[in-house]
């Protein structure tokens, strides 16, 4: 039954993605960490898996970014960017709002395109997803990591893995052999290494709740993974939490009933609802010293320096995919498919700025947004107008939720404290971008 394999461009970047069986009802797998389309075809126990997907789905596989038979490209392990690249294969594919399963890592990325994009999923299905990795600034973790990037592939350091978390795969010499395979044709030691801090730094606790189509959480009754999937079932309103059968924190394959309960759970579903609310990234500038500057100008001088001004900021809004929401007086509000692009675009429009002489102060916050004929509205708006007032001249400010999304973006931040914004309740950590380093 095995497919033909395609590639589809995303951002220059190859994506191979194969589609399988002819059911009503589009199914795309996100799988864990790493894949190969090829060599998974030599293991029974995806071929059989895929197979009985297929008898009921019209299924759609695909190797992530920087894995398997896919380029790697830069930022190849940011969430966002492998967002786009899930996006551009299903459009490739031509599913317009398939069912997204995915597991471990991959729960990342589904989950993220869930909350951003309910318009383009009609249930969401998630096996041993993770709310929060464990964080990769101290030292034992680093140790972790780089311990993982000398060993990866090795027949020993496999052997481990599935001791503790695959122990039915474990006890078997056939599997462990053809694990350790999977790992090398997977990914290489180097990508490994990325796409797993990645993981490591990750925290969607504030995106979560933003989920709002229906949602399955598989588990299984194991040390590894039962507690963190309960969490993120927790997380998203209305999430149902099933446990499978077996004890390994790998393999969803290994759990015969998955099929049929994906199966069950997605004819259960009534028709697609027209999404209420929705997952985004919004940008609000304002000029600095504005009243100063057009005061010292006189009225024409000022209206047509900010005529360049917003020429300037429209400009590179357009070249990072920015959509300009609304405009008043010498701000500007935008939302981003993204958080690592707005960043940059934000300092792309600063520099532009300062080719004028103008100076602006940049606020980005990730929020739920509650959609009213197509408008944004919530306290997510409040909350990021309320940064960009209390960012510095020339600065980037941004939530906590922003820095917890791009994991492996490139990007880094610096710790400006807790904040009390004004009319919204509670205190925010706020962080300010710092420059990505030039080459050259």
């Amino acid at each position: 039954m095995e497919a033909e394999i395609r590639y589809v461009r995303s951002g220059g970047v190859a994506i191979a993605y194969e589609v399988l069986g002819d059911g009503d009802v589009d199914l795309v797998y996100v799988r864990d960490y790493v894949s190969n389309l090829v060599y998974a075809w030599e293991i029974p126990l995806f071929r059989d898996f895929y197979e009985r997907l297929a008898r009921s789905f019209r299924l759609i596989l695909f190797d992530k970014r920087g894995t398997g038979l896919s380029d790697h490209g830069p930022q190849f392990a940011a969430l966002e960017t492998r967002m786009e690249d899930l996006r551009a294969v299903l459009d490739a594919a031509g599913a317009e709002r398939p069912v997204v399963l995915a597991a471990q890592e991959g729960c990342n990325i589904a989950a993220l395109f869930a909350a951003a994009y309910p318009e383009r999923t009609r249930a969401l299905a998630l096996f041993h997803p993770t709310a929060k990795g464990p964080g990769a600034s101290d030292r034992a973790t680093q140790e972790e990591l780089g311990e993982l990037r000398e060993r990866w592939g090795t027949r020993e350091f496999s052997d481990e893995l599935l001791r503790e978390a695959g122990p039915t795969l474990f006890a078997s010499e056939e599997h462990r052999r053809w694990f350790a395979n999977w790992l090398r044709v997977g990914a290489t030691p180097a990508a490994a290494y990325a796409l797993n801090r990645a993981w490591f730094e990750t925290d969607l606790r504030d995106a979560l709740p933003a989920v709002r189509v229906p949602t399955l959480v598989l588990y299984r009754a194991t040390p590894v993974g039962e507690e963190e999937a309960l969490d993120v079932a927790a997380l998203i309103p209305s999430a149902q939490a099933l446990c499978l059968s077996g004890e390994d924190y790998f393999a969803l394959e290994l759990s015969p009933e998955a099929a049929d309960e994906l199966e069950r759970f997605v004819a259960g579903e009534g028709p697609p609802a027209v999404p209420e609310s929705v997952l985004a990234t919004l940008m609000f500038t304002d000029l600095a010293g504005s009243t100063e500057r057009a005061a010292a100008l006189g009225d024409r001088a000022w209206r047509d320096l900010l005529a360049q001004h917003n020429l300037l900021v429209r400009r590179e809004l357009a070249r990072y995919r920015g959509e300009e929401r609304d405009t008043a007086g010498d701000g500007f509000f935008a939302t981003f498919d993204g958080p690592a692009r707005a960043v940059r675009a934000a300092f792309a429009i600063l520099d532009a700025l300062a080719g004028i002489g103008l100076a602006a102060r940049i606020g980005i916050h990730v929020g739920e947004c509650e959609l009213h004929e197509d408008k944004l509205a919530g306290i997510a708006l409040a909350i990021g107008a309320r940064i960009a007032a209390a960012a510095e001249a020339g600065e980037v400010l941004v939530s906590g939720t922003v820095r917890d999304l791009v994991a492996g973006s490139g990007l880094a931040f610096d710790a400006r404290g807790a904040r009390a914004l004004k009319g919204v309740p509670g205190e925010w950590q706020l962080y300010a971008a710092r420059r990505e380093a030039r080459s050259g």
